[in-house]
This record gives structure tokens, C-alpha cells and sequence, in this order.
């Protein structure tokens, strides 16, 4: 049997976007337009943060791969990449259009200076496994980790204490009850985009590094890119001690996904042992459940065993997805 003839890749654009809804709900069974207006708008708006590729077959769209700038930064060593979405149309389907669009998606990365592409896949998921599988993908060092927006315990383990003295990258630790924290003691409001600054600070405190570009891109995707903001920051004596960034995005007709994603948090370390983390997130737990909001879903190293243990003992577990990764290049 003759090796089917390859798709013609090209750059998607706004004028793309009913087609990539519709190819998406083809395959997932529900329209995700909130998603997509916001992830492909993005994407055209900041083309040196992000990779969009369209599959033509016979003149329309088959199928699209959107990929984001993850860390570090473009023709710099280490910068990563994550896959944000990939669909391809279900009449055009076994005809290697994902691959080509992997293929393509990678290609333009490396020329970038990108180290590599990750992604995540829901377990059981055999198909979409074995897909990424023989694109040269395989298991990264990381754990996807989830929990109900369900109210927190009011108390952690036993002798644990929310320091953190190394704020991950993408962290998801837990609190006390919203009812069992006086907030007059550590005051929660919304994040802006002047906390930045400090955000960049605080972290620097605690990882010894200057992140300021990583951070930079999270807080526009929580803050611009996301269908409502629940990033928080923390306050004593009116100045910022803490903050976490978190996404949920919308899906048809304004609805709120089921998930949110958390990407970091972060305790000043002259502020840690005082209830900051706690109660950041125990309020980011509270909205999110009042948007009905039903999971919070993060993703850590697989060998950070302390902060694996603050998970456990806060009532997070691992979820049912892998975490991938390709290196490219």
C-alpha cells in the first residue's frame, strides 16, 4: 500500500477558528469555543511565545496542533514547549495528518532553540499512547496530581507546617478550611498585573533564580488568557507575602470547565509558618468551587518527595494522566 500523500501545512489564523471548533467537537463530543477563541487569539497575538499549524486537505482544514513556549525563553538552553491542543477531522483520520502536524510543530520549536515538547494524556487512553508514542514522545519525570475543589481540612498532617523553601514551578499544595482561616489576619485578593514585580521577587527568594520571564508569561495566561480570574496574591501589613496563579478556562455558552489548572505558588520567606499558603489556597479552593468548578489538577517533579508528602497529606492524589515529553533537535 502507497504511503499517503502528505497534507500542505500552513500557519492557522483568526479566520481558521470555526473550523478548529468544529474539528475539536467532532472528536471530544462537546464544543470547547471559549477555549479556542482565547488559545488561538493568543497564539496570533504573541507568534514568538507560541506555534499554530493548520493540515490542508483538498483546500480545507483537516486538522491543527497549538503549542505555547513553556520556560525559559527562545534560542536559549533548556527553553521547553507544551502541546496545547492537536485534533485532526475524523473523515481524514489514519491518514498521518497527526503526525505531519507533530513533525511540523517540532521542526519549527528546535529551529527556535527549544529543547522539548511535553504534553499530557489521559490514562487509559491507548490510542492517543500510542499515537504520541511512536512520535518519538515518551514518559517525562513528572506527576499530574489532582483533587475535588471539596472543602479542605481544617489542619494538614500532623507536625506539617505550609513553608515552602522551594517555590515549584508548577505547585499545587492546599489549606484549611475557607470557614477555619481568618482571612483579617492574612487578607486574599484578586492579582493584578502591577504584582508582577513582586511575584518575580518572592520567587527569585526562594529558587535562587530569576524567573521573571516563565512568571511573566503565567500571569498573562491567568490573567488574559484564561475565561475568569482566580490568581490571588496575599497581604500582610498591606504589603504582598504570597501568590498563586491558577486557570480555568470556558467552554460553550460561558460555562466554566470542570478543571482548573494550577501553575505556582509562592511564600516570601520572611512571611512562611505564618498560614499565607493555607489561605490562598484555601480561598482559590472556595472560588473555584463556587464557579462549580469540580477538580484542581497540577503538575510536579516526580522526586520532589516533600512536596509529593504537603500533597498527600492536603488530599491530592494522582490523577489519571501522563505526563509526556519529546526532545527535539
Amino acid at each position: 500500500m502507497s504511503k499517503p500523500a502528505p497534507g500542505t501545512i500552513r500557519p492557522l489564523t483568526p479566520r481558521d477558528l470555526e473550523a478548529v471548533i468544529a474539528i475539536d467537537t467532532a472528536n471530544t463530543g462537546a464544543s470547547r469555543r471559549g477555549y479556542f477563541e482565547k488559545r488561538l487569539g493568543t497564539a496570533t497575538r504573541r507568534p514568538k511565545e507560541h506555534v499554530y499549524v493548520g493540515v490542508l486537505a483538498d483546500g480545507q482544514l483537516a486538522g491543527f496542533a497549538l503549542a505555547k513556549l513553556e520556560r525559559g525563553e527562545f534560542g536559549k538552553p533548556g527553553a521547553s514547549a507544551s502541546l496545547d491542543a492537536i485534533g485532526v477531522s475524523p473523515e481524514h483520520g489514519h491518514k498521518g495528518f497527526g503526525q505531519q502536524l507533530l513533525q511540523s510543530v517540532g521542526d519549527i520549536l528546535a529551529d527556535k532553540g527549544v529543547a522539548t515538547l511535553a504534553c499530557q494524556v489521559d490514562w487509559p487512553g491507548g490510542a492517543m499512547l500510542g499515537f504520541f508514542a511512536s512520535a518519538g514522545f515518551e514518559l517525562a519525570p513528572r506527576l499530574v496530581l489532582t483533587r475535588s475543589t471539596a472543602p479542605i481540612a481544617p489542619q494538614l498532617a500532623e507536625g506539617r507546617e505550609d513553608d515552602w523553601d522551594d517555590e515549584p514551578d508548577y505547585s499545587s499544595p492546599d489549606g484549611d478550611d475557607v470557614d477555619a482561616l481568618s482571612h483579617d489576619q492574612v487578607p486574599i485578593r484578586t492579582m493584578n498585573e502591577s504584582d508582577l514585580r513582586k511575584i518575580i521577587a518572592i520567587d527569585r527568594a526562594n529558587t535562587g533564580t530569576d524567573r521573571g520571564d516563565y512568571l511573566a508569561r503565567k500571569q498573562h495566561e491567568s490573567l488574559k488568557e484564561t475565561g475568569v480570574h482566580v490568581s490571588l496574591v496575599a497581604e500582610l501589613e498591606d504589603y504582598p507575602v504570597g501568590f498563586i496563579m491558577a486557570r480555568v478556562d470556558f467552554g460553550e455558552f460561558g460555562h466554566a470547565s470542570a478543571e482548573a489548572e494550577m501553575d505556582t505558588i509562592g511564600v516570601d520567606p520572611g512571611y512562611q509558618g505564618r498560614g499565607v499558603g493555607r489561605a490562598l489556597m484555601s480561598q482559590l479552593v472556595a472560588s473555584l468551587a463556587m464557579l462549580q468548578v469540580e477538580t484542581v489538577r497540577t503538575e510536579i517533579d516526580w522526586n520532589d518527595v516533600g512536596l509529593i508528602a504537603y500533597l498527600e497529606a492536603s488530599g491530592f492524589a494522582p490523577a489519571q494522566r501522563v505526563s509526556l515529553v519529546r526532545r527535539l533537535g
